[in-house]
């Protein structure tokens, strides 16, 4: 009898791994758009591999650099990976793009997607390990206590709502933050849906009474996701599935990739049954105060009927998440798998404030696009006076040349050389910059230019603090 061969687990990492990403991403429905919208193709997904041979995928990054650029590159490249799992046709009908729906979700688009999931997981979400310590004994009375201490009621805004509220544009900021909502309210539960086959007893029938409440009870009209369409075009947005891909933030698409994550690995399972918890019970007050800064922000005009309807559900999903989900599970199959459940809950509680802060952010830099561009000035004096060693990429490109959106790792400088550039910062955001004027682009913030005359001469210098050119 033949010895059996040892089994090696299945890794890929460092050149291969780089190899493998490349070869997935230049697809030619994941290159650079012409257009800052997908106009109604939910197929086309702009990765920028042009950029991708040059990331390290190996260095799992942490809390600090989770929404560097690479992270974002991750994100993106993650969402189509996870959604050629979904059945997406066009809202207006697939005539003249067959050929993307091939290229999508054939057979050697999803090996290659499948292939180098697993080390991209490890980099979207390796650094939760040391933001996340679940350790010590568990009981079902502790569990008990701890969700008991969770505090999901809250009536005091999120950093995001704050944001939006005192934007100098309200409108706007709503607009930008109802976009990042679109990848998983328009396909919403999908990700729960990966964690109802197979057998698992009776949480398992009523996980799907959650699904089957948020699908409509079969009308589609009342499908949350039709809900959420109408509030997307009351507020002057389109529904169309990923139109807004450019504008999705790196934490948005974390936030969404999270739960893809859990329902796509099945050794998740209890960390899923405690984010599910967390996120219905949380919703309930969230979806109030979204609906009353809505009404506020747009003087009425939204249709608000997405959030009122969580208002109302989520309230009965969080107590059947409790008692009919978790503590049977733990009662089945004992104390050893609550520390999975808690660590669920921690793990999207920490994301949730990421990208809090994230939008917050972003909201604030929009805002602060005509002060960014003032700073262009004393800071290109800086640099020419040495106070930085500043290393500088000058580029030359043509009328309608479009930088798809990225971001950067440290703060730069974009300094007009000759030409025209509308400088883009965010939904219904840009500033145009003329020769010898620019701005400082933030570190992490998402942005893109299109090119407004023939020919555009621009520089872009790498300050990492551009403070410190204000001495």
């Amino acid at each position: 009898m033949s010895a059996v061969p040892e089994h090696r687990p299945f890794q890929l990492d460092g050149a291969a791994l780089r190899d493998a990403v490349v070869q997935y991403a230049t697809n030619p429905i994941y290159l650079d758009n012409e257009e800052w919208e997908n106009d109604d193709n939910p197929y086309r997904r702009q990765l920028r591999p042009q950029v991708l041979p040059h990331l390290d995928y190996d260095k799992v990054p942490n809390r600090d650099e989770i929404l560097d650029y690479k992270s974002l590159a991750v994100q993106r490249l993650l969402t189509s990976i996870y959604e050629a799992d979904l059945v997406f046709l066009p809202k207006f009908g697939l005539e003249g793009k067959e050929d993307d729906f091939r290229a999508f979700y054939s057979p050697g688009n999803r090996a290659l997607g499948e292939r180098i999931r697993p080390a991209l997981e490890r980099q979207a979400f390796g650094f939760l390990d040391d933001e996340i310590e679940t350790s010590g004994t568990w009981t079902r009375a502790s569990l008990a206590s701890y969700l008991d201490s969770l505090g999901t009621d809250g009536s005091e805004a999120s950093p995001s709502e704050e944001a939006i509220v005192k934007s100098t544009d309200p409108r706007r900021a709503a607009r930008m933050w109802l976009a990042q909502f679109a990848p998983d309210f328009l396909s919403e539960a999908s990700p729960m849906m990966r964690n109802l086959l197979g057998y698992y007893g009776a949480p398992q029938s009523e996980w799907f009474k959650v699904v089957i409440d948020e699908y409509g009870y079969g009308v589609h009209e009342t499908k949350h996701s039709s809900l959420f369409e109408k509030t997307l075009q009351t507020a002057g947005l389109k529904a169309d599935l990923h139109r807004y891909w450019q504008f999705y933030l790196n934490s948005s698409l974390l936030l969404n990739n999270y739960f893809h994550y859990l329902g796509k690995n099945h050794e998740l399972f209890f960390r899923y049954a405690g984010a599910l918890y967390y996120t219905e019970s949380s919703l309930v007050d969230f979806c109030r105060r979204a609906d009353a800064m809505l009404r506020t922000v747009f003087d009425g005009s939204v249709d608000t009927g997405y959030f009122t309807e969580h208002v109302h559900i989520d309230q009965h999903h969080g107590r059947m998440a409790r008692d009919k989900i978790i503590l049977p599970l733990v009662e089945a199959h004992g104390d050893g798998v609550i520390p999975e459940i808690v660590r669920g809950i921690e793990e999207y509680r920490t994301l949730v404030g990421i990208a809090d802060a994230d939008f917050s952010e972003q909201i604030a830099w929009m805002d602060g696009g005509p002060r960014f561009k003032t700073l262009h000035d004393p800071v290109y004096d800086g640099i020419r006076r040495g106070l930085v060693d500043a290393p500088v990429a000058r580029l030359v490109e043509p009328r309608g040349e479009l930088s798809n959106t990225h971001c950067h790792d440290g703060d730069e400088l974009c300094h007009i050389v000759s030409g025209t550039m509308r400088f883009v910062n965010g939904l219904d955001s840009y500033q145009i910059l003329e020769a010898g004027e620019g701005t400082v682009i933030q570190r992490n913030r998402l942005h893109g230019a299109i090119i407004e005359s023939e020919e555009c001469v621009y520089e872009i210098h790498s300050v990492g603090d551009h403070r410190k050119c204000l001495s």
